[in-house]
């Protein structure tokens, strides 16, 4: 079977398609309808609130001078890539879920890997908040990939299934 015949990767490459466009298509939005840190609020909880962030996952290494925090940056994302990718192959094809997590996980690095290539930076939005105290803003890159970890490491507590099974 060839790679484009493989149905994991034909299933993982359009979630990665699906979050790389909505994760681009919401970062452009914001962009241009918003004010770097100007916040919209859209429930007690929930607002817009463009920010950028020039560190990793909660603004780590944010004050790392850019020589080191963007090659830093590029090496992670594209050996956690690879990682990904090496699991991805060793995951039956029947176990759908874990393939769409594995893309999810995919999409929401290229995502944040476009913004920082083009910017240095990532644009976040999302601002979850009880009163004053603030999640740190995130993306729907930063989503996916929540999500797709949080799918895999549920399906790692699966029981294989046997196929010598007694009745």
């Amino acid at each position: 079977m060839t790679l484009h015949q493989d149905p994991r990767v034909r299933l993982a490459a359009l979630v990665v398609l699906a979050v790389v466009l909505a994760d681009q298509a919401t970062k452009a939005l914001v962009e241009r309808t918003l004010v770097l840190h100007e916040t919209i609020p859209l429930a007690p909880f929930v607002a817009l609130t463009y920010v950028r962030n020039t560190g990793a996952a909660f603004g780590v290494l944010a004050a790392a001078p850019v020589g080191v925090r963007l090659p830093l940056f590029l090496t992670v994302t594209v050996v956690a890539t690879a990682a990904v990718l090496s699991y991805l192959r060793r995951t039956p094809a029947d176990q759908r879920w874990r393939v769409a997590a594995l893309g999810a996980i995919l999409g929401g690095a290229l995502g944040n890997l476009l913004d920082r290539v083009r910017y240095g930076e990532v644009v976040d939005f999302l601002d979850l908040h009880w009163r004053d105290l603030h999640w740190p803003a995130f993306n729907v890159a930063d989503a996916a990939i929540t999500v797709g970890v949080a799918v895999v490491l549920l399906a790692s507590f699966e029981r294989p299934e046997t196929s010598a099974r007694t009745s």
